[in-house]
């Protein structure tokens, strides 16, 4: 029996969640009381729900966001009609607005809206005390980050062999892009950097090596951007992988250079582009300087070998096809490493809705709320951008066929119409094209290239070559693993 279960849905086991292990650090005298338990969106909401009730817990709460939303309201369902006595408290960046149009807060006995740290522990202690407490929404105030307790000595053994490790050094962001929750934040406030790195100190000692940082504006700060990447420069020979959020304009020359100093497959930068139309940019209230953001993104292309994953948004109110593509076709040419072709989805409390009469914006009534159609794109043409999107990520992204999408981008002029004929083609060809193997892709490549004119032998010699380097790919990664294993026993074995 365990009075507290702590729970949420995550996209894939791969994920550990953050928000779970920061609620249970702070649970004081309480967190002996509590459990974690943590569950994937594609498990049946009935186990699930078995499998908590089985602590025989007095209350559950539950972390929901947009990707776990209605798997999550089954769960609910199910627990208010099997053991209604159970306290459920939701908490999460789905719940934080608009509890009134979700059914699953209705059903909910409270709801804490914001950063809950504080705000969970006290609601818990009042119902493990039995005194009254409002059933409802409650909005927690953000807390003073030097009064947070820092969640990572709950990552187990477990999670540090085989998931990414979340962590946070800063809450917050200072722009008001109209697409993003982070627009209703109050600025930037940071946990104390020393203390901070001698928790990833601890946490890398332990054996964590693949660690992502959820902060949306790492580089805001150049002072604390620069003592944290001197870190992990400093732990260079253990093999850790970083991964960040950069603020695409905002790169000098000393922490390009920086940057420059990490070895291949250490650090990851995510670059959230989303669209180079300068006026729809200033609809939405995103702040961007194009020329730097470009000479930034070439710059760290050609001169560091940081992996680049950069992010377009499909949809943002005005924007056209032909914007879309010339944006796309832009970036391209900049080659990073991976482009995420995203379609604009309404989060709850976002202020992305002032647009909805002005362009027509229709969005799907259910998680993750992707636009439907508006009045410069319609339906037909945004399901047509979302088999793009995943046939680029398929061929683009992979890193598998390199030479098969040098030859279907040779087809056109524009990046974006060859990878268009390509989607278009594909879904001809087999319908939905999610789950295909990786030989029947290669396959399907090589015949809408010779299906285009492309001559059969260059086709051939071009999947030969892709064949060939996935081999070498294969045993570069178990060369590098087994250097790592031995590098994590020897830091073990260090007194």
């Amino acid at each position: 029996m365990t009075d507290l279960v702590l729970s949420t849905l995550n996209a894939k086991f791969i994920h550990a969640s953050l928000g779970l292990r920061s609620l249970q650090a702070n649970l004081g005298a309480l967190r002996e009381r509590s459990v974690l338990r943590e569950f994937v969106i594609h498990d049946r909401p009935a186990d699930i729900a078995e499998r908590l009730m089985a602590y025989e817990p007095k209350l559950i709460g539950l972390g929901i966001y947009v990707w776990n939303a209605q798997v999550s309201l089954e769960v609910v369902r199910i627990l208010k009609r099997v053991a209604p006595q159970v306290v459920v408290v939701l908490g999460g960046p789905e719940v934080r607005y608009e509890q009134t149009q979700q059914e699953i807060c209705s059903l909910a006995d409270h709801v804490i809206a914001g950063e809950a740290d504080h705000a969970f522990r006290q609601l818990c202690e009042a119902v493990l005390e039995g005194r009254p407490v409002t059933r409802g929404v409650q909005v927690a105030a953000p807390p003073a980050l030097a009064s947070v307790a820092l969640p990572y000595e709950l990552f187990t053994e477990r999670d540090l062999q085989h998931r990414v490790i979340y962590v946070e050094a800063s809450r917050g962001c200072p722009y008001q892009c109209e697409f993003c929750l982070s627009s209703m934040d109050d600025g930037v406030r940071r946990f104390d950097t020393e203390a901070f790195l001698a928790a990833l100190d601890t946490l890398i000692a332990r054996g964590a090596r693949q660690l992502k940082f959820v902060d949306r504006t790492f580089n805001l700060d150049l002072k604390v951007t620069t003592r944290i990447l001197e870190f992990f420069l400093e732990r260079a020979s253990l093999g850790v992988f970083a991964h960040f959020e950069l603020v695409p304009d905002r790169l000098p020359e000393g922490l390009r250079a920086l940057i420059a100093r990490f070895a291949e497959g250490a650090l990851q930068l995510e670059v959230g582009i989303q669209t180079w139309d300068v006026e729809t940019a200033a609809r939405i209230s995103r702040r961007q300087d194009y020329g730097k953001t470009e000479d930034n993104l070439r710059y760290l292309r050609q001169h560091t070998r940081a992996h680049l994953h950069t992010d377009l948004i499909v949809g943002l109110p005005g924007e056209t096809l032909q914007s879309i593509a010339a944006g796309f076709d832009r970036l391209v040419a900049l080659d990073p490493h991976e482009i995420q072709v995203g379609i604009l989805k309404r989060l709850r409390g976002t202020p992305i809705i002032r647009h909805d009469k002005q362009w027509s914006m229709v969005y799907s009534p259910s998680a993750p709320y992707e636009l439907l159609q508006n009045s410069t794109l319609g339906f037909a043409q945004l399901q047509h951008l979302k088999r793009f999107a995943r046939a680029w990520d398929l061929v683009g992204n992979s890193g598998r066929y390199r030479a098969l999408r040098e030859l279907v981008l040779s087809l056109h002029v524009s990046a974006f119409e060859a990878f268009a004929d390509w989607s278009r083609w594909l879904h001809l060809e087999v319908g939905d094209f999610t789950g295909l193997a990786p030989e029947r892709l290669s396959g399907l490549i090589s015949a809408f290239l010779i299906s285009r004119g492309v001559a059969a032998d260059r086709v051939a010699a071009a999947r030969t070559g892709d064949e060939r380097d996935r081999e070498l790919a294969r045993q570069h990664v178990r060369a590098e693993s087994k250097k790592l294993k031995r590098q994590v026993l020897h830091a073990q074995s260090e007194p």
